[in-house]
């Protein structure tokens, strides 16, 4: 499974999402490969999943196939599980 942590510029906070996404995948025996990239990057990757802020959700649902789950606290691994879990 291929996972996309995804911000603006691909540096900051969605490696800070990144490191949160791998924990859950961990606790919930799920294996991926989780990457942290930035919006135009993101746009033309193939992967299964998408984790990103709201206002960038917004812009990426029209533009990838996978489901694109937004994140408000990027550290909080019980969202991130729950929004998860609710689209496995």
């Amino acid at each position: 499974m291929k996972i996309l942590a995804v911000c603006g510029f691909g540096v900051g906070s969605s490696l800070v999402l990144r490191m949160t996404i791998e924990k859950v995948c961990r606790e919930l025996g799920i294996e991926a490969d989780v990457e942290n990239t930035d919006l135009s990057s993101a746009q033309g990757s193939d992967c299964d999943f998408v984790f990103t802020s709201e206002e960038l959700a917004t812009q990426l649902r029209s533009r990838m196939k996978c489901p694109v789950i937004p994140i408000q606290k990027y550290m909080d691994k019980a969202e991130v599980k729950a929004k998860f879990q609710e689209h496995l």
